[in-house]
């Protein structure tokens, strides 16, 4: 395991859209910033369940995918050099002494002297294929998580799954790749009606009800699956350059429940300063609660200034917690 040695101002675990922010306003405080995220790509559970989905609640967008929210928030952390940490999942918190945070992941150890919790929901997983030899073409052309589109260009993708997310990726690799299949178990699909029309009408090759039933490849490619119907015995093979997994993704607030923060169930209490039981640590969006708590993507955004700011007065208490208005800085393009 690498050991970070570096210590940083704060460190953000969770990079939804909520920690994102969140390292956009340290920046801002001109506090060295660090998230780390579990899964690959940031966005968390906005890349992940609906990134082709408008959004409408977020102030200042009449209407905006959680596509192009990512990237929007992406664009804008991009004003300071932040550290980025992905694919990382955090074990344990340890409080070394006052304002010293040791930070353990499946990959590294890392230090900090205060820390904000934007974890939503809980870290997500996605629902594996449990096929033989699934595990073995995982590392080259069986995904779960979309990240680069231009890797299906005039590719022949096989995506699985009848929800939102599968649909919605379907949809817009149509135009990207060669040809695209949709496979579902059911006949019915559980995404949006509208965008089941969209999908009827287009050339996507639709396969109902079956299910993955043979996983064929050479080495560590994977060149063509079989699939089964559901309620019978028919065979269907497919040739394939990419085979997309859609099954849906899990949350747990994990390892969290041993971390001797104060809990409501599942979500973090905190104070009005967004502060934790433990000092040092704080908590906003989805994953706190506290008396009046609404969740929404704009309550988050709101707390994360409220977490960060307080957390760098917590640092050096001679910086003011109310910060300057933005409109009082400038970035350099």
């Amino acid at each position: 395991m690498t050991v970070s040695v570096e210590l940083y101002d704060i460190t953000i675990i969770g990079g939804g859209p909520v920690g994102m922010f969140a390292a956009f306003y340290a920046g801002m405080r001109n506090a060295k910033t660090k998230i780390i995220e579990s899964l690959p790509v940031l966005g968390g559970q906005v890349s992940l369940l609906y990134p082709e989905k408008t959004i409408y609640d977020v102030g200042g967008y009449a209407g905006v995918t959680g596509k192009e929210l990512v990237h929007q928030l992406t664009a804008q952390m991009q004003h300071f050099d932040q550290t980025i940490c992905l694919d990382q999942e955090v074990k344990s918190i340890e409080k070394l002494d006052h304002h010293l945070f040791k930070i353990e992941t499946t990959k590294e150890t890392h230090y900090s002297k205060t820390v904000i919790l934007t974890t939503g929901q809980g870290s997500f997983q996605p629902r594996k294929l449990t096929l033989p030899l699934a595990d073995r073409f995982e590392q080259t052309n069986l995904h779960y998580i979309v990240k680069d589109l231009e890797q299906y260009k005039d590719k022949t993708v096989v995506i699985c799954g009848g929800g939102d997310t599968a649909v919605d990726w379907a949809l817009t690799l149509e135009g990207i790749a060669r040809k695209v299949f949709l496979v579902h178990r059911r006949e019915h699909f559980r995404a949006h009606e509208g965008s089941v029309e969209m999908m009827k009408a287009s050339n996507i090759d639709i396969l109902t009800p079956m299910i993955p039933y043979k996983l064929i490849g050479d080495s560590d490619y994977l060149k063509a699956v079989e699939f089964k119907e559901t309620r019978g015995d028919k065979l269907t093979t497919v040739d394939l350059d990419f085979f997309i997994i859609n099954y849906g993704f899990v949350s747990s607030i994990g390892p969290i429940k041993d971390w001797d923060i104060n809990l409501d169930q599942t979500d973090i209490i905190v104070n009005s300063k967004m502060e934790t039981s433990i000092e040092g640590i704080y908590a906003a969006g989805d994953s706190n609660t506290f008396d009046g708590k609404i969740k929404l993507i704009a309550t988050g955004f709101g707390e994360a200034p409220t977490a960060v700011n307080h957390a760098i007065h917590s640092i050096y208490p001679k910086e003011h917690a109310q910060p300057i208005q933005s409109t009082k800085l400038s970035f350099e393009d």
